[in-house]
C-alpha cells in the first residue's frame, strides 16, 4: 500500500525577520519635528559603504522572495504583484548591471528615490542604501529626476504600469512620475527617511518636493500625497528584511518602516479623529468571465479621503485610491455582492456604501498555446546548481508557469524567468530547456535546448586569518582589508593590535564584522573568540544575507571558544555578517574564520519511483505519495535560502495533518535508510 501525507494549512514565514535593537528607539520620545530631531540624532551615523558598494547591498536587500520568489532582483519599476514579470534580472550575472540600454529588460542600475543632482552626488547621500533602489536602466532614465506624484495623464507608461506624465498633485503643473499602488508607500517612506537623516543640510537642497525647510522639507502638496501613500500601501513583510539587511551593511535604519507611527506624530501631530461620509452610488459598470468592473461617487472629510476598502461578499478584496476599480480572478457565471468603505489618512473609516451585485459572463475556453520561450542561457553555476534565465513568452491570455526539464525529464515549475536548479552533482554536464504555459494548461513548444556544466565540489569555501587587517592601533575605528580568500573584509568600532591564536586578530567592540559577497553558498560556519580586557560573556549574531542564522558566544576574559554553527546551508551567493555584540562596552578577538560551502543540504540519489508530490504547483495543500509505506520515512521543508520550515522524523502514521506553507517556492527533502533526494513545490 502506499503511505499519503496530506499537508492542510501551516501558517508558517518563510523567512526570519531580523528584531529591531533593543533601545535602539529609546530616545525617540517627542511629537513633531523634536521627534524627526531625535530620530537624526540616532540613525545620523551610518558605514557608507560607497557606490559601488550598493550591488553588494542588494545581494541581500532587494531579492525576489515576495512575489515569483525566484531570488532576482527585485525592481519597483518592474515587478508585476499579480502576474509575470516582464523581465527579470539575476544578481549574478555581470551582463545585467547597467551598461547602455535601449529598451526595459536590458540591464538594471541604482535609482535615486530623491535624484542625486540634487545633493551633487555627494557622499553619504549617493550611496544610501535606504534611499536608493536597484531599478531598469530604461526606467530609471525615464523618470529622470522628475518628482515622485500621481499622474493626470500618462505620457508613457512601463511594462509594469508605472507611468510618465502630467502632474494631478495639485499646485503642481510639471511632469511627474507615478509608481504601481504596490510600491507607493515603500517610496514615501523612502522620502521620509530621507529628510530625517539629513535634516542637518536638506534646506539647501532645490528639489520640487521640498520647501527649502529642514523640518517640514516638503511642500504641502507632495506632504499630503506622500502621507496619502504610505497610509494606503502599509509597511510589510519585505520592506521590513529590507530594512534589516540594510542594517547589517549601513549599522542604522529607517525608523518609519520600524515605527510608521512616528509619519503622523512628525508631520500630523494633531490627531485627527473624525470619520469619512460613506462612499454613494456604487455600481457595476461592466463584467467579463472572470472579472466585475466598479464606481461610486466619493465620500468626504475634514481633512482628505485618501483610499477606498473594497469588499467583496463580505470581505476585504482590495485598496485603491480612485473611484472605481476592476476586480479580478472571479469565478465565471457566478453573482458577487460588492461594498466600499471610505478611508481618511489617520485610517478613520467611514460607513459602508450601499451594496452593489455583479455577476460575471460565461467562460470562454481558451485553447490557444503560448509561445516557445527564447534566449534560454546558462547565467552562473556552482558545485551544485546551475541558474537559467529566458525571455518570457507570450499568450492571448498570459503566461502563468514555465516547466523547466533536466536531461529531458520534468525538474521544476517557476513563475518567473529564472530558475534555480539545485542537487545537480558536481563536475557534470546537464541539458535544459523550457516550456511555457497558460492558466488553462496550454504548453508552448519547448524552447532551445541549452547545455550547463557543474563546478568542481570543494568542501572549504573561505577562511580568514586576520593577518593582512590594517596596522596594528589600538583606536577603535572602522577597518577594512582585502582577506585570505579574496574576500575583502569589514569591521566597525575595531581594533587591529590584539591576537588569539596567531599574531593578529581584529577586536570588535560595539560594532560588527562583515565579508563581501562569496560564492557557492554556505554550509557551517566556524570561528575562534577571545573576550579581552574586562567585561562578563556574551554573544554575538551570525547572519548570512541578512538574516540571523545563529549566534557566536564569547567567554570570560582571557579564554578563547572556538564555536560552529551547523547546518546553515544556504545556497548561492551570500553575506556573512557579525552583528549586535549583547554588550556594547566588551571587546571581543576574532581569529581563525572559516566556512564550508553549500553541500546540497546533504542530498544522495534515492531511485525516482520513491517519491512523488501531487499536486505541484499547489494552492496550499499537496500530497507526498510513497512507493514502499513499509520503511521510516523523515519529511523536511526548506525555503529557497535554505532555512527550515518543517521537519517530522520517522514518519508512520498514513495520514500526517501539518498546516500549509505561506506562498512562495519550497525544497521538500524526503530520507529514507539515510538516502535523500529533494524536490521543489511551488504554493500559489
Amino acid at each position: 500500500m502506499k503511505l499519503k501525507l496530506l499537508f492542510t494549512t501551516l501558517l508558517f514565514s518563510l523567512f526570519s525577520f531580523a528584531q529591531i535593537p533593543t533601545g535602539y528607539y529609546s530616545t525617540a520620545t517627542g511629537t513633531g519635528y523634536a521627534l524627526k530631531t531625535q530620530l537624526y540624532n540616532i540613525i545620523k551615523d551610518h558605514i557608507d559603504n560607497g557606490y559601488d558598494g550598493l550591488y553588494t547591498t542588494y545581494l541581500t536587500s532587494d531579492r525576489d522572495y515576495y512575489y515569483e520568489n525566484d531570488g532576482t532582483v527585485l525592481d519597483m519599476y518592474s515587478e508585476n504583484p499579480t502576474g509575470i514579470d516582464p523581465y527579470t534580472y539575476s544578481t549574478s550575472s555581470l551582463t545585467d548591471k547597467c551598461g547602455n540600454y535601449s529598451v526595459e529588460g536590458d540591464c538594471y542600475n541604482r535609482e535615486h528615490i530623491i535624484p542625486q543632482s540634487v545633493f551633487n552626488k555627494n557622499p553619504p547621500m549617493v550611496s544610501d542604501a535606504h534611499s536608493i533602489t536597484p531599478t531598469d536602466g530604461k526606467v530609471n532614465g525615464l523618470r529622470s529626476a522628475f518628482p515622485h506624484g500621481n499622474v493626470a495623464s500618462a505620457s508613457k507608461t512601463t511594462l509594469n504600469g508605472s507611468k510618465l506624465g502630467s502632474s494631478a498633485v495639485s499646485g503642481y503643473s510639471g511632469t511627474v512620475f507615478e509608481p504601481i499602488d504596490e510600491f507607493k508607500g515603500d517610496i514615501a517612506r523612502m522620502y521620509f527617511y530621507f529628510a530625517t537623516r539629513y535634516e542637518n543640510n536638506v534646506a539647501g537642497y532645490n528639489y520640487d518636493m521640498f520647501d527649502g525647510s529642514s523640518d517640514k522639507v516638503f511642500t504641502t502638496a507632495f506632504l499630503n500625497m506622500l502621507l496619502i501613500w504610505h497610509a494606503q500601501d502599509p509597511v510589510n513583510a519585505r520592506e521590513i528584511a529590507r530594512n534589516n539587511a540594510i542594517y547589517a551593511r549601513q549599522n542604522n535604519r529607517n525608523p518609519f518602516i520600524d515605527h510608521p507611527e512616528y509619519v503622523q506624530k512628525i508631520w500630523n501631530p494633531t490627531v485627527d479623529t473624525q470619520n469619512p461620509t460613506a462612499a454613494t452610488n456604487l455600481v457595476v459598470t461592466g463584467t467579463t468571465s472572470s472579472t466585475v468592473s466598479l464606481s461610486w461617487t466619493a465620500g468626504t472629510d475634514n481633512v482628505a479621503v485618501t483610499s477606498y476598502d473594497v469588499y467583496l461578499n463580505g470581505a476585504l478584496k482590495t485598496s485603491v485610491t480612485g473611484i472605481s476599480t476592476t476586480i479580478a480572478g472571479l469565478a465565471a457565471s457566478t453573482s458577487y455582492s460588492f461594498y466600499v468603505i471610505a478611508k481618511d489618512a489617520a485610517v478613520n473609516s467611514s460607513p459602508a456604501s450601499n451594496t452593489a451585485n455583479g455577476t460575471t459572463t460565461i467562460a470562454v475556453p481558451d485553447t490557444q498555446n503560448p509561445t516557445a520561450p527564447t534566449n534560454l542561457a546558462v547565467s552562473s553555476s556552482s558545485s551544485s546548481t546551475v541558474t537559467l534565465t529566458w525571455t518570457a513568452s507570450t499568450d492571448n491570455i498570459g503566461v502563468t508557469s514555465y516547466d523547466v526539464y533536466v536531461n529531458s525529464a520534468f525538474k521544476s515549475t517557476v513563475a518567473g524567468t529564472t530558475a534555480l536548479i539545485n542537487g545537480l552533482a558536481p563536475s557534470t554536464t546537464y541539458s535544459f530547456y523550457v516550456i511555457a504555459k497558460d492558466a488553462a494548461t496550454n504548453s508552448s513548444p519547448q524552447s532551445t535546448a541549452v547545455n550547463g556544466t557543474t563546478t568542481v565540489a570543494t568542501s572549504s569555501c573561505a577562511s580568514e586569518s586576520f593577518e593582512n587587517i590594517p596596522a596594528s592601533s589600538s583606536a577603535y575605528l572602522n577597518r577594512t582589508w582585502s582577506g585570505d580568500s579574496g574576500i575583502n573584509w569589514t569591521a566597525t568600532d575595531a581594533r587591529t593590535d590584539e591576537k588569539v591564536n596567531t599574531t593578529r586578530a581584529i577586536c570588535i567592540r560595539n560594532g560588527s564584522l562583515s565579508a563581501s559577497t562569496a560564492a557557492d553558498g554556505i554550509g557551517n560556519l566556524t570561528v575562534t573568540t577571545q573576550l579581552r580586557y574586562s567585561g562578563t560573556s556574551g554573544t554575538f549574531k551570525l547572519r548570512v544575507n541578512g538574516n540571523i542564522v545563529g549566534t557566536i558566544p564569547y567567554s570570560t576574559t582571557g579564554v578563547s571558544t572556538t564555536t560552529t554553527v551547523s547546518g546553515i546551508n544556504i545556497q548561492g551567493d551570500v553575506v556573512i555578517s557579525i552583528t549586535d555584540n549583547s554588550s556594547s562596552s566588551n571587546r571581543v578577538a576574532f581569529d581563525d574564520l572559516s566556512w564550508t560551502c553549500f553541500s546540497g543540504l546533504g542530498l544522495e540519489k534515492v531511485l525516482l519511483k520513491d517519491f512523488k508530490i501531487y499536486p505541484n504547483p499547489s494552492k496550499g495543500n499537496f500530497n507526498i505519495i510513497f512507493d514502499e509505506a513499509n520503511s521510516k520515512h523523515s519529511v523536511e521543508i526548506f525555503s529557497l535560502l535554505g532555512q527550515k520550515v518543517y521537519g517530522n522524523y520517522n514518519i508512520t502514521a498514513e495520514t500526517l495533518p501539518v498546516n500549509s506553507l505561506q506562498k512562495g517556492t519550497y525544497l521538500v527533502k524526503v530520507t529514507k535508510d539515510s538516502k535523500s533526494r529533494t524536490e521543489k513545490i511551488i504554493i500559489n
